[in-house]
């Protein structure tokens, strides 16, 4: 008894670890800041590694103790910070398969990842900046990962948010890096607020947001969904739709090509291997509610294939590398997205890892495969050619112009979000400053003292006069 205890609270310590590590990367950060000390670029190099080492070492050491004592599930309780007869709010993470398998991904991808920007990103002006942003989405992806209430996994979504769209706009002095973003950051929180009405509606008909209260006690992936009912299948619908937008599934495909104006160590492990699987965990967490709604999951299955199906469509036409990647890696994680609907939880979860694995490494690769393949094309003297007949070209010609047409447009998904979210959204904001400005200016007009001189009332009273 006395060991058994020993080793649950050597997890706690250790799962506590794996999310202060970040967490004291940033307030060093912070603190330099403050301070106005600017760290070197070994300096910065020299604190990530630390940071993240130790993280992934604790990662692992969770692991290992966990299947030498056979512990499927661990919880990790942070308190109750709200606690009323109808509203409970706390943050507790958990230990488990799917936690840990998606956390030591995330850190030994981000070990890779920070070795490799020390040298990418050497004598570079936004050097700090990209490393505090690292920071921030390395917080949020563990945050998330390890979340066991609604609340933990919207504050780790947030902050993985915030920094990928940061991370798109990086070169700012460039035009379309920072207008991509934005556009990144309008699909982003619209898809978002599917999650946040999702944990208010938990809280409304659970008093509280414990994935538990969905999904039972058991550990994944042996949990089952212990409810059903309309408030259970617009659950499930809400949170399908915010996977969606996180995944880049249809008909929020568009964002990802934009993704990829920012670095290459960003788009290697943001958007190519680990941000655009977090929708795919959040499904695989909530994978029982799924399984209870027949038409859910069929709808999920569906989504999923058509993204695939587009994506491979989209990537046949692409120019550059990064986009075609970008493309490649949505086809996976459509397919993903549909063994989930099929209920094959540990093959999409297999699948996950090993494709965010591969496709990282093709991302870091992919400027010196580019001069690779010049060279072989020098040596030829010609354009290496497939052999294979691709199937698009046993088409009729009208057939293989349409289908061509649709993929160069991207399914023209771009135009119609721009038409129907991004502008909607862009004139809300812009209605909401121009009401500010008027209120501004109207308190700065009651708070002005009056005119002491009749004259100078006179003056101030023309110039209101004026148009």
């Amino acid at each position: 008894m006395g060991t058994c205890m020993t080793v649950l609270q050597l997890l706690t310590g250790l799962g506590l670890t794996i999310v202060g590590m970040p967490v004291t990367l940033l307030l060093v950060f912070l603190a330099t800041f403050l301070l106005q000390r600017k760290l070197s670029e070994v300096s910065i190099s020299r604190l990530v590694q630390i940071a993240v080492n130790i993280s992934l070492a604790s990662a692992v050491l969770c692991a290992v103790l966990m299947l030498w004592q056979g512990i499927a599930q661990h919880p990790i309780e942070l308190g109750d910070w709200v606690i009323t007869p109808y509203y409970h709010l706390k943050f507790e993470f958990v230990l488990d398969v799917l936690s840990l398998s998606y956390v030591l991904l995330t850190l030994l991808l981000c070990t890779v990842i920070a070795g490799f920007s020390t040298r990418y990103l050497h004598r570079e002006s936004g050097y700090g900046r990209f490393f505090v942003l690292y920071a921030v989405f390395l917080l949020g992806m563990v945050t998330a990962a390890l979340s066991d209430t609604v609340e933990t996994l919207f504050a780790g979504w947030e902050l993985v948010g915030l920094a990928s769209v940061l991370l798109i706009a990086f070169f700012h002095s460039r035009p379309s890096p920072p207008r991509n973003g934005l556009r990144v950051w309008i699909i982003y929180r619209t898809c978002d607020v599917a999650l946040l009405l999702a944990a208010i509606l938990m809280h409304e008909v659970n008093g509280a947001g414990d994935f538990d209260h969905l999904v039972g006690g058991e550990a994944w992936p042996d949990h089952e969904a212990v409810a059903v009912g309309p408030h259970f299948a617009v659950l499930g619908v809400l949170f399908v739709i915010a996977a969606a937008g996180k995944a880049a599934l249809l008909p929020f495909s568009s964002w990802l090509p934009r993704a990829m104006e920012g670095p290459t160590p960003s788009s290697a492990i943001f958007y190519g291997a680990l941000s655009v699987h977090l929708g795919v965990f959040l499904l695989l967490r909530i994978s029982p509610v799924l399984d209870s709604a027949p038409w859910l999951s069929a709808i999920v299955v569906v989504l999923g294939l058509a993204s695939a199906c587009f994506a491979y469509l989209a990537g046949r036409v692409q120019t550059d590398i990064k986009s075609a990647l970008a493309f490649a890696s949505l086809t996976q994680v459509g397919i993903i997205i549909a063994e989930i609907g099929f209920g094959l939880r540990y093959l999409a979860l297999l699948h996950l890892l090993g494709h965010a694995c591969l496709r990282t490494l093709q991302f870091l690769r992919a400027p010196s495969m580019l001069h690779d393949h010049h060279q072989l094309e020098n040596a030829i003297g010609t354009r290496p050619r497939d052999e294979e007949l691709p199937w698009e070209q046993k088409l009729p010609a009208p057939a293989q112009l349409r289908l061509y047409r649709f993929a160069l447009e991207r399914g023209y998904l771009d135009a119609l979000l721009e038409k129907l979210v991004a502008q909607p959204v862009l004139a809300m904001f812009n209605t909401f400053n121009r009401w500010e400005q008027r209120w501004a200016l109207w308190l700065d007009d009651e708070q002005a003292p009056p005119p002491s001189k009749p004259d100078e009332l006179a003056i101030v009273s023309a110039m209101r006069k004026q148009p």
